[in-house]
């Protein structure tokens, strides 16, 4: 038995409250060397008198990896506190006792010792990771307001271009606002979506707004206070929540904290609201770039107009603090999407979690981090993180063709195994962005490929986020542009359709999508899989093939497909796939 593949931490991803009266337990093993676990587990003040030590539950493989098992059960207790550790077999029958404190031989005397357990002392509902219930339940459309419309021309700036006239660059503008999103609430009400993420809208002199100048002002380009709380108002009314993007990694440098450590130096009050190597504050720029050298003060990335914010300074933290309870007490916002949060100190974001949802309990707090987020995701700092890791994979075997289909489901279930179920559950699932191409464009204009890529993704768990205009088939490559002005005349009107079914089927299943593990088949040769959900009375069966023609047989009633024959099954075509309720 390889020892060295069995892993296990109490109060973790491997431990954890589900619910106030519910703990999961995972366990990691050597892949395809063990045969079953056990879980031997009671309370640890009633271990001489009950002798619980002496019976197992089984454990159930749900996850696999290229590398290992993992195992999981639920367990209760009827005092809220629980002793447990686990009884492993290998297929040749050799058995150990797996502990708090090591790896044992299977022998009796040793589950006898109760200082060996790994231990949960009490089941604290005030420490359990709790997330919005509403996420599981939302399908999202993200919005890049100067782009999405324009509702009000006399709020324009200056040099503003006809709309859709020109590629977008990083300083034209179009005039996209806040009343151009008011618009087409009925259109987006009528695509089905029930939550809009919104790029920065914050005073900003530029057209993506992540060099935020005033955070208490919406930029005048964009409109006013009260047309965006009319704008949250009747978001509401359609049943449809809000989430605002927040910069506070960093400032613009024409805000007037930045701008008063220019004229004063060392003296300014807000010397040490900024990483200053030396003063004055100085940077070589580069030419033609939006990029400097030899810069004497810490920036995002090396963009000297965005000077990095000192998050340990009380005086920032009670600033930003302040901003991000106003938004949600004076407006009713539902979620902050928090840009460049991996770059900000983890005290400031647990007093961030703490500080938003005593001001409303069921806010979505999501970062933006496209890397390993454990230390994020513990709690007490946010409910979940821009998914990009995840998704990678999936675009990885659909579009760029560079994994098999066992490569990506290994990859996305190692990515599952980081956090608890909670965060999986509400995750941001999405396939482009304002930061990445366009799927469409990735898939080299295949909408064929493209619908079959957005299907598989929103049947997986988490929280599902279309990017404006994907719906109607809109391309562009990375930044800026990935930012092109959304197509509001000939657009396709078979694809918005395709859309629009999909959305449906997400909301009408969201139960079964969100919760609980899935079962896999799949050949890698043939390049097709099937997954199968089960949750409370319902079961689906999805079946996607990238390879050549398929046959499929008929086993329940058909919810959602495309490029497929049926008659007495189904041959699913090239980007085909089948959708089934059984």
């Amino acid at each position: 038995m390889n020892d060295a593949g069995i892993y296990h931490r109490p109060e973790s991803e491997y431990a954890f409250l589900y619910n106030k009266d519910v703990m999961r337990i995972r366990l990691q093993t050597a892949r395809n060397e063990i045969k079953k676990v056990g879980l031997i587990s009671g309370d640890f003040y009633t271990f001489a008198e009950e002798k619980w030590y002496k019976k197992n539950e089984p454990m159930t493989k749900t996850y696999t990896t290229d590398t290992h098992d993992y195992w999981e059960i639920e367990v209760t207790a009827p005092h809220r506190r629980l002793a447990y550790a686990f009884c492993i077999t290998d297929y040749s029958g050799d058995q150990v006792f797996y502990t708090d404190q090591g790896i044992f031989e299977n022998e009796e005397d040793r589950l006898e010792r109760d200082y060996l357990y790994f231990r949960m002392p009490y089941f604290q509902e005030i420490d359990r990771f709790k997330v919005p219930d509403w996420v599981a339940k939302t399908v999202w459309y993200q919005i890049f307001p100067e782009r999405f419309y324009n509702g009000d021309p006399s709020n324009d700036p200056e040099d503003v271009a006809a709309w859709g006239s020109e590629k977008p660059t990083r300083e034209n503008f179009f005039g996209g606002d806040l009343q151009g999103i008011i618009d087409k609430l009925d259109y987006l009400e009528d695509l089905g979506v029930n939550g809009l993420y919104l790029c920065p809208i914050f005073t900003s002199p530029s057209n993506h707004k992540y060099d935020t100048v005033d955070y208490y002002e919406i930029d005048p380009h964009f409109g006013t206070k009260q047309l965006f709380r009319e704008l949250v108002e009747k978001a509401h009314e359609r049943g449809i929540r809000v989430m605002l993007d927040a910069v506070f990694n960093h400032l613009g440098s024409s805000s007037h904290q930045w701008q008063d450590v220019i004229l004063h130096g060392e003296d300014s009050a807000y010397a040490d609201w900024f990483h200053i190597d030396s003063f004055p504050p100085r940077y070589t720029a580069i030419p033609d770039s939006e990029f400097a050298k030899e810069i004497t003060y810490d920036t995002f990335s090396f963009n000297p107009n965005m000077p990095k914010l000192n998050t340990a300074n009380p005086e920032v933290q009670k600033y930003l603090l302040e901003i991000a309870t106003y938004w949600i007490r004076e407006f009713d916002i539902d979620g902050w999407r928090l840009d460049v949060a991996n770059e900000v100190d983890h005290h400031f974001w647990k007093e961030f979690h703490e500080a938003v949802l005593r001001q409303k309990e069921d806010l979505y707090i999501l970062g933006e981090i496209w890397h390993s987020s454990q230390r994020w995701l513990e709690g007490d700092e946010f409910h979940a993180v821009m998914n990009y890791a995840f998704t990678d994979n999936i675009k990885a075997f659909f579009v760029e063709e560079t994994i098999s289909i066992s490569q990506m489901i290994f990859g996305m279930n190692r990515q599952q195994l980081l956090y608890r179920d909670q965060t999986n559950e509400v995750s941001f699932n999405l396939l482009d962005s304002h930061d990445t191409p366009r799927i469409l464009t990735l898939c080299k204009g295949n909408k064929e490929l493209m619908k079959a890529v957005l299907t598989f993704m929103f049947i997986q768990k988490g929280t599902p986020c279309i990017y404006y205009g994907t719906e109607v088939g809109m391309e562009g490559e990375m930044d800026p542009d990935c930012r092109r002005c959304m197509i509001w005349e000939d657009q396709d009107e078979d694809l918005r359709n395709f859309f629009k079914q999909l959305i449906a089927l997400r909301k009408q299943f969201s139960e079964i999508f969100s919760y609980r593990t899935m079962t896999w088949h799949y050949d890698d040769d043939k390049k097709t899989f099937s997954l199968t959900r089960s949750y409370k009375e319902t079961t689906l069966t999805a079946t996607f093939n990238q390879g050549e023609y398929y046959e499929v047989e008929k086993e329940g009633r058909r919810v959602f497909g495309q490029n497929y024959h049926e008659n007495n099954g189904y041959q699913l075509q090239p980007n085909g796939f089948i959708i089934e309720e059984r």
